[in-house]
């Protein structure tokens, strides 16, 4: 008997439902389940482990819930999956994931189980030419995500999307203000009416603390120890990024601006009283770096203000990292913050000044010559 794979004659051998090709010699599974066919390459030459492969592959096959994969339309299914999975993200990744589910739907409009390598391949090649790597990466893995889903429930029998290669991101150059241009960006906030006002809080909440976004507009007054020195990151509601609050040095330039804050208002302030009381400052501060002819920043940007005045100031990676809630020891911060400031290393060069025609400084001893 023979058998028909992809253009590939496939021989019957003697045993049952192990078919081997004529071509390249490797093994093929193709047996029935409940009216539906399975075929399926065993990726082997060896007939013994190609009758290993098989009998997994069949026991595998047993355990699919072919009734439900065969009802369930994918679109369906994603929805399943991050209601699932949803409820541990934080609300940025929770949107990020439900814009992937969107942006995948229109792609596999079919049932989980009828989506294969075919129907993968073609989203991928589609995608590439439209969007960025960064996109193409979140799509793909939340892609991953659903399908492995799909797998433990017994919907599918293998990831197509796992065949998929994750595009390669060029890493933005880090864009870090000067003094000069972060006290600019403050006076311009300043000058204009409440709403940019407090966005200069924010900017200096940002830049004095090394906080993300989302951890420096939870922040409340409850957070600050003046008295032991010390403030406490927790994210408020949806927590920080390692889901982990952090207690750290009160800063003398965040100290300063607190207490400053502090007498500037005119109630009496509560515990759980917010220290800015907006959520983002993107379109003030857009406007005022237009207004004062200073590059885009944002608000990551006063992240990478405050680690770079970290690192010109000598100190070390490990403990940047520790005040920035990132748990490698050090590693991220050297990679992205390692550089400095074309100003400061211009000035760290100058120190550089010895060679065959300079002249040894007069307290410098000759070290003895070795005999």
């Amino acid at each position: 008997m023979k058998a028909v794979l992809k253009s590939q004659v496939l021989k019957k051998t003697n045993i049952p439902c192990l078919y081997r090709s004529a071509d390249s010699g490797i093994f093929y599974g193709i047996f029935t389940r409940k009216d539906d066919q399975v075929k399926k390459s065993l990726k082997t030459t060896d007939k013994e482990l190609a009758r290993r492969r098989l009998e997994a592959l069949r026991q595998k096959v047993a355990r699919l819930n072919t009734k439900v994969g065969k009802a369930i339309l994918f679109g369906d299914f994603a929805k399943r999956w991050l209601d699932v999975v949803g409820g541990a993200m934080k609300r940025s990744s929770r949107v990020r994931r439900e814009s992937a589910i969107i942006a995948l739907r229109p792609h596999f409009t079919n049932t989980v189980r009828a989506i294969d390598k075919s129907q993968v391949d073609t989203w991928a090649a589609s995608r590439n030419k439209t969007v960025s790597a960064r996109t193409f990466n979140i799509e793909r893995e939340t892609l991953i995500q659903i399908l492995d889903y799909a797998m433990r429930d017994g919907l599918i029998l293998e990831n197509s999307g796992r065949g998929v290669e994750r595009r390669r991101q060029h890493q933005a150059k880090v864009v870090i203000p000067t003094k000069a241009q972060f006290k600019a960006l403050l006076e311009t906030l300043r000058r204009s009416d409440l709403r940019y006002q407090q966005a200069a809080d924010l900017c200096e909440l940002l830049a004095y603390s090394g906080c993300r976004l989302g951890e420096a507009t939870a922040m409340t007054w409850g957070d600050v120890n003046l008295e032991l020195k010390n403030f406490t990151v927790t994210g408020g509601e949806y927590g920080t990024k390692n889901h982990e609050t952090r207690t750290i040095p009160l800063f003398p330039a965040l100290e300063e601006f607190l207490l400053r804050l502090q007498a500037s208002l005119a109630k009496p302030l509560e515990p759980t009283d917010r220290i800015v009381q907006i959520n983002d400052g993107k379109k003030a501060i857009t406007s005022a770096c237009q207004t004062s002819k200073l590059p885009h920043f944002h608000h990551h940007t006063l992240r990478h203000f405050f680690c770079s005045n970290a690192i010109e100031a000598g100190i070390d990676f490990k403990t940047i990292a520790s005040w920035l809630g990132h748990k490698d020891g050090g590693v991220l911060v050297a990679r992205t913050y390692g550089h400095l400031r074309d100003e400061h290393s211009a000035a760290m060069a100058k120190r550089m000044n010895w060679g065959a025609s300079t002249a040894e400084p007069g307290n410098v001893v000759p070290m003895a010559a070795k005999r």
